[in-house]
């Protein structure tokens, strides 16, 4: 990889970690657009991002992360969902995050869900509270997006949704989940890479693009953040859900074409 390239995968990264397009889909559809291919340090790159991502939610709330301990145990209640399926089928889940046709589909079936979403799920309790029940819904739902293109903060906002929170509310219970599950995600890849042979080496010969990428994923994440709170709280998901089909289904037409977006 080479600065622009690092660059712009950090770029949409950054845009889309929080919103619920799928950031590792259209990290995949980047590389494949760029024509990077899926080398051990570029799978250790697109997840060690996150970590500039899981910075910038801990600048914009971190008066929120001074609470009582209750908060962090229905943190720990919705993380541990996706950390038992991620230990349990990382393997497989390893094998398709390289399917661009897998991430095309789920794009699409994900858009013309959040045609509807709204509706679905549109009445509020007055009661906003995050109860241990409702955190673990959440990080049931959390597990669906391990299928790539679904979309993390989609699956989580959803959940949340389900559960009668507000829009506003259940994004950013999703940011603050975020902060774990992006946190274990990327300790895991490191501590692979550096139990592998040569790891150390690759990580001390890329130390500068990690350092890069994570900065502009950083920079990026703020804006995005602080851009979706305040759009999802007026208008929805519905635009959210016509760009997701329109991508998807450009990434079809493009395959059916003969256009070459594999990254393996």
């Amino acid at each position: 990889m080479d600065i622009l390239e690092t660059i712009i995968i950090a770029i949409v990264e950054g845009l889309t970690e929080f919103l619920p397009v799928s950031s590792t889909g259209h990290m995949i559809i980047a590389q494949g657009i760029l024509g990077v291919k899926s080398t051990d340090f570029v799978k250790l790159f697109t997840v060690c991002i996150q970590f500039g991502a899981i910075l910038s939610v801990l600048v914009i709330y971190w008066r929120r992360f001074f609470q009582t301990l209750n908060f962090y145990w229905k943190l720990l209640v919705a993380f541990l969902p996706a950390a038992v399926v991620g230990f349990l089928a990382g393997d497989f889940i390893d094998s398709v995050l390289e399917n661009v046709l897998v991430v095309a589909i789920m794009l699409i079936a994900g858009g013309v869900f959040m045609l509807f979403v709204d509706k679905i799920f549109g009445k509020t309790d007055p009661d906003q509270t995050i109860t241990y029940k409702k955190s673990f819904f959440i990080g049931l739902a959390q597990c669906i997006a391990m299928i790539p293109g679904v979309s993390r903060s989609m699956a989580t906002i959803v959940g949340g949704m389900s559960q009668r929170l507000s829009r506003k509310t259940a994004a950013e219970f999703s940011f603050f989940l975020a902060v774990p599950t992006m946190l274990a995600a990327t300790g895991y890849k490191l501590m692979q890479a550096v139990l592998e042979p040569g790891g150390l080496q690759m990580l001390s010969d890329n130390l500068s693009t990690l350092i890069i990428g994570n900065v502009v994923a950083f920079v990026v994440a703020i804006l995005a953040i602080k851009f979706f709170i305040s759009f999802l709280t007026r208008h929805g998901f519905k635009l959210f859900g016509y760009y997701r089909i329109i991508v998807g289904a450009a990434i079809i037409i493009l395959m059916l074409c003969g256009i070459d977006l594999s990254v393996a």
